[in-house]
C-alpha cells in the first residue's frame, strides 16, 4: 500500500506539513518515492495569475530543447523559482541537473481565446514536452498549468523534502496533495508516482486497480487529448474524473456512480434510477475493481475522498473551518491537525464521497443513495 495525505487551507501552508504526516505513516510506504501537487500558490508564483507554470526535471540539453519548443508555441519565460537541493542526495535519490518551476507568459492574443482552447493548448504543450523527454531522457514534465506545481522524486519523502528544501516560503499553497509510494507492481518511474494531473484535475490512490487494463484500453480508444502514458494503474482515476466532468459535463457526485455503480437491485429504489441505469450502461468499462481509496481535487479547489465498494483501504477526513486534512490513517491526521474536534472526523464507507469545498467551512458527505443534483 501507499500512503496519502492532503491538506486544504484558507491560509497557504508548507508542503512539508503534509510530508511530515506521511512520515508518521511511514510503515505504510517504503520510501521509494514521493509526489506533491500544489495549488493556490503563495508568494511570487501566486502573483502570476493566469500564467501557466511549468514544473519538472531537466538536463541542460533538455532545458535548451524545452525553451525552443516553448517559444515556437508562443510562450515566453517569466519568473523562475529555483529549487536548490541542499547537501548530498538522499540514499536512492538520483542527482539531477535542474528541478524547474517556471512561469510563462502565454501566446499573443491569449485573452481573446476561448477558455477551452487555452486549456487544450497548455495540455498539448505538456504532452509534447513529455514525448520529447522520453526520446532523449532529458525532460520529465509533470504539469503545465496556472497556479499549479507538481513535483515527484525517488526516495524517502522526508529526506527528499529536506533535500529539496520544500519548506521554502515560496512553495506555500492552499492545497497540498502528497503521496508516499509503496513500490509494488511497477518499476520506480517518476511518471508512475502519484498524484496525477490533467487539465486542472488531480487524483492520487491507495490500492490496486485490478481492472486497469480494460479501463486503459477504453480511455485510450476515446481519442481524447491526454489519455496516454499510463505508467501506473492508478492514473486512470484522474482520467475517469476528467471524463466525468469535462466530457460528460457531470459533477463530483456522478464520479462515484461511474467508478462504482450501484447494484441493479439498489438502482431500482434510487430517485434518479433511469439516468443512473443509462450512465452505468454507457460507462460500464470504467467500473473499477479494488481495493482503492481515492483522494482528489477539482479545479475550484474542492477536495474529496471516496472508496470503492470493497472498502479495504483506510481513509479519514477531519479538521476545522479553514483547515481540513484527508489522510490514509488517523495518526497522520492527528499529526497535522491535533487541535480539531475529533468527534467530527469521518471515515467514508463504500457508498460515500466526502468533500470540502473551496470555502473550507465543513466536511460534506454525499451518498450514492441520495438524489443527484439536477445537472443531467
Amino acid at each position: 500500500m501507499c500512503r496519502l495525505f492532503s491538506l486544504t487551507s484558507q491560509e497557504p501552508i508548507s508542503p512539508m506539513r503534509a510530508i511530515e504526516a506521511l512520515d508518521v505513516m511511514r510503515e505504510g510506504h517504503d520510501g521509494s518515492g514521493v509526489g506533491l501537487y500544489l495549488n493556490g500558490l503563495n508568494g511570487p508564483l501566486g502573483e502570476y495569475a493566469g500564467c501557466p507554470i511549468l514544473s519538472g526535471i531537466f538536463t541542460a540539453e533538455g532545458i535548451t530543447r524545452m525553451d525552443t519548443l516553448m517559444r515556437s508555441r508562443g510562450y515566453t519565460p517569466g519568473f523562475r523559482l529555483p529549487v536548490a537541493p541542499k547537501g548530498k542526495a538522499p540514499l536512492g535519490t538520483p542527482s539531477r541537473h535542474t528541478y524547474l518551476i517556471q512561469t510563462f507568459h502565454p501566446p499573443e492574443g491569449w485573452e481573446e481565446w476561448e477558455s477551452l482552447d487555452q486549456e487544450l493548448h497548455m495540455l498539448q504543450t505538456r504532452l509534447e514536452l513529455r514525448r520529447m523527454g522520453l526520446e532523449k531522457e532529458d525532460i520529465t514534465v509533470f504539469s503545465f498549468w496556472p497556479d499549479t506545481v507538481v513535483m515527484k522524486e525517488i526516495g524517502d519523502p522526508m529526506h527528499v523534502g529536506r533535500y529539496l528544501q520544500l519548506d521554502s516560503e515560496e512553495l506555500k499553497a492552499q492545497v497540498v496533495l502528497a503521496q508516499g509510494r509503496q513500490n509494488t507492481n511497477y518499476a520506480i518511474n517518476l511518471y508512475a508516482c502519484h498524484p496525477f494531473f490533467i487539465q486542472g484535475l488531480c487524483t492520487m490512490t491507495n490500492g490496486e486497480n485490478t481492472a486497469f487494463i480494460p479501463i486503459r484500453e477504453y480511455l485510450a480508444s476515446q481519442g481524447i487529448l491526454g489519455y496516454e502514458g499510463y505508467q501506473s494503474d492508478s492514473e486512470v482515476f484522474a482520467h475517469i474524473l476528467h471524463y466525468t466532468t469535462k466530457q460528460l459535463g457531470l459533477g463530483l457526485e456522478a464520479y462515484k456512480h461511474i467508478i462504482t455503480p450501484l447494484k441493479d437491485q439498489d438502482l431500482e429504489e434510487h430517485p434518479d434510477a433511469p439516468f443512473l441505469r443509462r450512465l452505468k450502461q454507457a460507462c460500464r468499462r470504467l467500473i473499477i475493481d479494488g481495493p482503492n481509496c481515492v483522494i482528489g481535487c477539482l479545479p475550484d479547489q474542492t477536495m474529496f475522498m471516496t472508496q470503492d465498494s470493497k472498502k479495504l483501504r483506510p481513509g479519514v477526513v477531519g479538521g476545522r473551518p479553514g483547515l481540513y486534512a484527508f489522510s490514509s490513517e488517523l495518526c497522520g491526521l492527528d499529526a497535522a491537525i491535533p487541535d480539531r474536534d475529533k468527534s467530527k472526523d469521518f471515515q467514508p464507507m463504500h457508498l460515500d464521497t466526502a468533500y470540502v469545498g473551496p470555502e473550507r467551512k465543513e466536511v460534506t458527505i454525499c451518498r450514492q443513495t441520495q438524489p443527484l443534483p439536477h445537472q443531467h
